[in-house]
């Protein structure tokens, strides 16, 4: 492998010679991505088993498929994101093309995640080759045979100096870190995203980060309590709990607990038997490391479902917890792993007091009824994405962008939202040479006459209806009509 710094200025060549900017290359390089996913489809899951014991069907669901669509997805809509954008115009340049182009920011940097490590390496890296920009790729060396497996994929079928990958830990991240890329993606924990922002700001690299936190669940008394849990139950424990905006935690009230938590005992059942650790599936830990964590989580509060453990394994059993303080570790910090704190409050006031109080997370669910409930979370809390009667499914719409706030994030991406993420969207405007009676007004020597002239075409007044609105438009037609016909009575 090259070092980090030929491995960048290589990118850079290619980028500057412009063989990324056509939409011929880049159609040509979304379908060779293409290809390496519907080629390699085994042997991705295989490796995805290997690093997480990920199941077939979730990898194809979760991962494999996620990716294809987005490929699919950009290029079914390359050309048109291509199109300049027209916009609006005012008086002082209606007769004026002006309009957005959005183009490649350059060399672009994604560092994938781990948990998921084919969805969040590869929906980035489509986004980017879908704007113009080469690609430097850095895997998770955490989920190392996923890693391995696009290392030997990328020389394959993508262009060797446009779209390299970079594998190692984290002495060879840090080493990237200290080249000049044009646009960042991370995707991960907010401790490491302050070292790539540290890096970043050497530069002013623009970055994107999608992070974490702890994302809430309401369950409202006025629910189907079978459904919420079916849903609670498959969003947390997919992938053993190891997902970004799994519910982190239930809130409800007292009266409704002991009811879903035989329900989501009873959806466990259903979807694991009952012994987890023999169904295949059910995820395992990362490592060893992530492994101890999660089951130190387990030591607070009181183990209503599961609390098994095996570390020969990594394996840890789907575990629900009541009884828990604020103050337990199991409510200070992402669980990301098999275990669900449940906590009580009064209704729907103290769970938006008990959530506003704490960082904003990634993602918010609300299971109720009541639209109005729903409505009243939505309407007086902050998250990157929200999701009503059900979990994790607002992120595979990919129309809805994805992204965090605050301490679980900045940027979005997802669909056309990827393809914004890493263009730079210059303003155009082509002035018409004619016409210079009518711009001779900004030009001094400066007058009363000519000011007021400016101030009025400038001038910009609150949205009205009917035939008024359309007033100034009508008055520049005047204005250009009487022009013309002045210039007519010239020539004859």
């Amino acid at each position: 492998m090259a070092n980090a710094h030929t491995v960048v200025e290589t990118a850079r060549k290619a980028f500057n010679s412009g063989k990324t900017k056509p939409a011929k290359f880049r159609l040509e390089q979304l379908g060779n991505l293409l290809k390496l996913i519907d080629e390699n489809e085994d042997a991705i899951a295989d490796a995805l088993y290997k690093d997480l014991h990920k199941a077939k069907a979730e990898a194809l669901g979760m991962e494999i498929g996620m990716a294809r669509n987005e490929c699919v997805h950009a290029m079914n809509n390359l050309e048109d994101w291509m199109k300049p954008e027209k916009v609006k115009k005012n008086m002082l340049i209606a007769m004026d093309d002006a309009y957005i182009k959005r183009e490649p920011f350059g060399v672009c940097l994604v560092l994938g995640a781990w948990n998921y490590p084919i969805q969040l390496t590869l929906l980035p890296l489509i986004g980017a080759m879908a704007a113009g920009n080469c690609v430097v790729t850095k895997p998770s060396e955490l989920s190392s045979h996923t890693a391995d497996l696009l290392a030997r994929l990328y020389p394959k079928y993508l262009d060797n100096d446009c779209y390299p990958v970079y594998c190692g830990a984290v002495k060879e991240t840090q080493t990237l870190l200290e080249e000049r890329f044009d646009y960042i993606f991370y995707t991960g924990g907010g401790s490491v995203a302050k070292h790539i922002m540290a890096a970043a700001a050497k530069y002013l690299t623009p970055v994107t980060l999608e992070l974490g936190g702890k994302s809430p669940c309401y369950v409202d008394t006025n629910t189907d309590l079978t459904v919420a849990a079916n849903r609670i139950a498959w969003g947390k424990f997919l992938n053993a709990g190891q997902t970004c905006i799994a519910p982190d935690y239930i809130i409800c009230q007292k009266e409704i607990q002991d009811e879903l938590v035989k329900k989501i005992g009873n959806a466990l059942n259903n979807f694991f038997g009952e012994n987890p650790q023999k169904s295949d599936s059910y995820g395992r830990i990362i490592n060893d490391r992530h492994f101890q964590r999660v089951s130190d989580l387990m030591k607070h509060g009181k183990i209503v479902i599961g609390g098994q453990s095996d570390p020969t394994e990594r394996y840890i059993s789907p575990t629900v917890v009541t009884d828990v303080q604020t103050t337990d570790p199991v409510m200070e910090q992402e669980v990301f792993g098999p275990v669900l704190p449940i906590m009580n409050v009064s209704g729907v006031q103290e769970a938006i007091q008990f959530i506003n109080r704490r960082e904003k997370p990634l993602a918010m669910y609300v299971f109720s009824h009541d639209k109005k409930v729903i409505r009243e979370v939505i309407d007086n809390t902050s998250s990157g994405g929200f999701c009503g009667n059900d979990t994790l499914l607002h992120a595979g719409i990919d129309t809805l962008p994805f992204g965090g706030v605050g301490e679980s994030g900045m940027g979005g991406y997802h669909g056309k939202f990827s393809f914004d993420t890493f263009s730079h969207k210059r303003s155009v405007l082509i002035k018409n040479q004619g016409m210079e009676k009518v711009n001779n007004i900004r030009y001094p020597p400066y007058s009363e006459k000519k000011s007021s002239w400016m101030m009025w075409l400038m001038k910009k007044s609150p949205k009205k209806s009917g035939l008024s609105q359309y007033m100034p438009i009508i008055i520049l037609s005047i204005i250009v009509a009487f022009i013309f016909k002045s210039r007519l009575r010239g020539i004859h």
